[in-house]
C-alpha cells in the first residue's frame, strides 16, 4: 500500500511543478467526479433526458455510496495529504505537494469514492447511449452485425435491459415508492461506526474518529476541513435522498405530470430550473454543530429528488400548458 501511495504523491508532484498550468482544469475534474455531483448535475440531467434512466441513476448513487463508506470503515485508507507526514516515507525529503480545499476532506481515503460511486452511477447513462448508438447503427445498416460482447458486458447489459426494458422485470421495485425504507436501514447499519457508538466494530488499533483528527491536524488551512466530507454527512445525503425519492414517487404532483410526455422545451426549463433550485440547496449555509448539520443534510437531501421529479415538471407542465380556448356563448 505504500508503494502506491509514494507513486500517487510522486505523480501529484509532478503534475504540480511541471504542468502548473493544468491545476484548474485537474480541479474542474475532481469537481466533475465528486459523488455530491451525481445529485447537483447527473441526476436531473438523466432523468429529464429518460426518467427511467435518471431513477436508476440515483438509485445506484445510493447503494454505491452506501457500499463505499462501508468499505472505507474496513480498509481506513490513508489519504495523502497526512500520509506524507505520519508515514515518515518523506521524513528525509519531503514531498512538494500543494493542498487545495477539495483535497482535504476528512473520511478514510480506499477505496476512492471519486472513482467506485461516480464510475458505477454513470454506468446506466453510458449503457443507455451505447442502446441508442447500436439501434440507430441497427437502422442505418440493417446488414451490420453486432460484435459478440464480453461475459461482463452482456452481464451487465441483461441486468440493465431486465430492469429498465419495456418488460422490465424488476420495474415494480426499482419504481416503487415504499422502497424509501432503505434510508431508515442505511442509518442503522452505518452510524455506530462514525460516531462511536456502543457495539461499532472497526479494525483493530483504528479510532472511530481517527481520519477527522489526521485531517484537522495535517491541513494547511483549518477552514478547508469541511463538515460535510465527514463518512456520516454521505450517509445523511443517502438516506435523505432515499426517503425523498419515496415521497417523490407517491406525490399528487408525481402522479399528475408522471404520464405527460414533456416537449424539449419543457425538459430544457426543468433542468434549468431545477439546476437553480439545487444550487441555491447546494450553496445554502449550514449549522456548525455537527449533529444539527446531519439533520440539515437530510432534510436538504429529502427535497432533492421532490423537486427534481415533482415539483419542478408539475410546476413548468402549469406554466407551460395550453389555456382552453374561450366557449362562445349562444
Amino acid at each position: 500500500m505504500e508503494s502506491a501511495l509514494s507513486a500517487g504523491i510522486q505523480m501529484a508532484e509532478a503534475l504540480q511543478t511541471r504542468l502548473p498550468w493544468l491545476e484548474s482544469m485537474w480541479l474542474w475534474v475532481t469537481f466533475l467526479g465528486d459523488p455530491k455531483s451525481l445529485f447537483l448535475l447527473y441526476f436531473p440531467a438523466a432523468y429529464y433526458a429518460s426518467r427511467r434512466v435518471g431513477v436508476a441513476v440515483l438509485w445506484t448513487s445510493l447503494i454505491t455510496e452506501w457500499l463505499n463508506l462501508v468499505c472505507k470503515w474496513f480498509l481506513f485508507g490513508d489519504r495523502p495529504f497526512w500520509w506524507v507526514h505520519e508515514s515518515g516515507y518523506y521524513s528525509q525529503a519531503p514531498a512538494q505537494v500543494h493542498q487545495f480545499p477539495s483535497s482535504c476532506e476528512t473520511g478514510p481515503g480506499s477505496p476512492s469514492g471519486h472513482c467506485m460511486i461516480t464510475g458505477a452511477a454513470l454506468w446506466p447513462v453510458m449503457t443507455a447511449l451505447s442502446s441508442q448508438v447500436a439501434a440507430r447503427s441497427r437502422r442505418c445498416s440493417p446488414g451490420l452485425v453486432d460484435d459478440p460482447p464480453s461475459p461482463h458486458g452482456a452481464g451487465a447489459q441483461f441486468l440493465w435491459s431486465d430492469c429498465t426494458g419495456p418488460h422490465a422485470g424488476c420495474q415494480p421495485h426499482l419504481l416503487d415508492p415504499h422502497y424509501a425504507g432503505p434510508g431508515p436501514f442505511l442509518v442503522q447499519q452505518d452510524v455506530g461506526p462514525p460516531n462511536g457508538l456502543p457495539g461499532s466494530t472497526l479494525p483493530e488499533g483504528h479510532s472511530s474518529h481517527r481520519s477527522i483528527n489526521l485531517a484537522s491536524k495535517w491541513c494547511e488551512r483549518p477552514e478547508w476541513v469541511h463538515i460535510d466530507s465527514r463518512p456520516f454527512a454521505s450517509l445523511s445525503r443517502d438516506s435523505g435522498a432515499a426517503l425523498g425519492l419515496g415521497i417523490a414517487l407517491h406525490s399528487p404532483c408525481y402522479v399528475q405530470v408522471r404520464r405527460v410526455r414533456l416537449a424539449s422545451s419543457q425538459k430544457v426549463a426543468c433542468l434549468a430550473l431545477a439546476m437553480g433550485l439545487l444550487g441555491a440547496l447546494s450553496w445554502l449555509g449550514h449549522p456548525p454543530q455537527a449533529s444539527l448539520f446531519y439533520v440539515f443534510n437530510f432534510l436538504k437531501y429529502t427535497l432533492w429528488p421532490c423537486l427534481v421529479l415533482a415539483l419542478v415538471p408539475w410546476l413548468v407542465h402549469l406554466l407551460s400548458a395550453p389555456e382552453a380556448p374561450p366557449t362562445r356563448s349562444s
